[in-house]
């Protein structure tokens, strides 16, 4: 009864944690525009925007600590929450002036289907995280394998291959996922022992997993900003998820064995609900609305060095608007002789 209630439990904190984090970047993205219509003080100095920051703080605490209750591989998918949340958030149709799509309906329809499938076939066991349990898994020879070759190989590609596909930029972005979800799943396990009374704070291993779990976060963030540079942000948000949910997958079934003992029919109807979910996620994705540029006939002046005009100057000679401020300069002064 404990097991089935714990594992409840995990689940509800991931989907609220999950909830409070699209609220959190709708209310930073209404920060951010409401701070360039008005054009005053920086985003960071609006309320409104940390308030935002505050909600996302305690969303992702509310995921840390649902590792600690459910298994890796359920928590992970159900990060599709945020996804809908985040582009069909009654915020972001009420203050954010953005209209529901047919495509985000039918999108989020098919996520939260996903989702009702993939946690009502989930395994349903949840270990307790211990010291001992956790060096066991991390010196296990499958583990040790899958961590070796495929960073390896991924390493090897992007940094002598030189290859920027995003596919292989993103499966960095998967791998060092896996190892995050692998150590907070430990750390947050070990606390929660801790609070039980199985102390499991004076072994080494939980600082170790500590280390690894910041490390892996911030070489993550450095390889998913760099893949927001490279590639437009509607293919790297539903590959990215997709990735990290299939690593989160993997990793769970490699370190921590959770699909041992799963029935066979659990294990199609699970990933037949994650292929929902990733579905979904990528309906929402596609098309997203884009940011309107600026126009590049033109060049600004106050960004020549050495002029203070605010003025536009000629544009390059093969652009179509080549000749049209020459055309009026003309006009001008053709004026100016009829007149004298």
């Amino acid at each position: 009864v404990f097991v089935r209630q714990a594992y409840l439990l995990g689940i509800i904190v991931s989907i609220c944690g999950n909830v409070l984090i699209s609220i959190s970047l709708n209310i930073q993205k209404y920060a951010h525009v409401r701070q360039v219509q008005r054009g005053s003080e920086p985003y960071y100095t609006s309320p409104v925007w940390w308030c935002g920051v505050v909600l996302m703080g305690v969303g992702e605490l509310g995921n840390f600590a649902a590792y600690g209750f459910a298994p890796a591989s359920l928590i992970a998918p159900l990060g599709c929450v945020s996804v809908i949340g985040e582009s069909s958030a009654i915020i972001s149709v009420v203050f954010l002036k953005e209209t529901v799509r047919a495509s985000d309906i039918v999108g989020g329809t098919l996520a939260i289907t996903g989702t009702y499938v993939l946690v009502s076939f989930a395994p349903h066991n949840s270990t307790h995280i211990t010291a001992h349990l956790v060096q066991y898994y991390a010196v296990s020879w499958h583990f040790l394998l899958y961590l070796v070759i495929v960073f390896c190989i991924l390493l090897y590609v992007y940094k002598r291959r030189n290859v920027k596909h995003i596919v292989v930029v993103v499966s960095l972005v998967a791998l060092l996922a896996s190892l995050t979800v692998i150590s907070v799943k430990a750390v947050s396990g070990m606390i929660a022992e801790s609070i039980k009374g199985q102390l499991q704070l004076i072994y080494p291993i939980f600082y170790v997993m500590l280390v690894v779990m910041v490390a892996s976060c911030a070489f993550q963030i450095k390889f998913l900003n760099q893949a927001m540079k490279m590639f437009d942000a509607t293919e790297v948000v539903p590959i990215n998820f997709v990735f990290f949910t299939a690593s989160a997958i993997v990793a769970g079934i490699v370190f921590y064995q959770e699909f041992e003992g799963l029935a066979l029919l659990n294990i199609f109807m699970f990933l037949f609900g994650c292929l929902l979910s990733f579905l979904g996620v990528f309906l929402i994705a596609r098309n997203r609305p884009k940011i309107k540029e600026q126009d590049r006939n033109f060049i600004a002046m106050d960004v020549i060095p050495g002029r203070r005009h605010t003025d536009k100057v000629q544009p390059e000679a093969t652009a179509t608007t080549y000749g049209s401020l020459a055309a009026k300069l003309m006009c001008h002064r053709a004026g100016q002789t009829d007149d004298s």
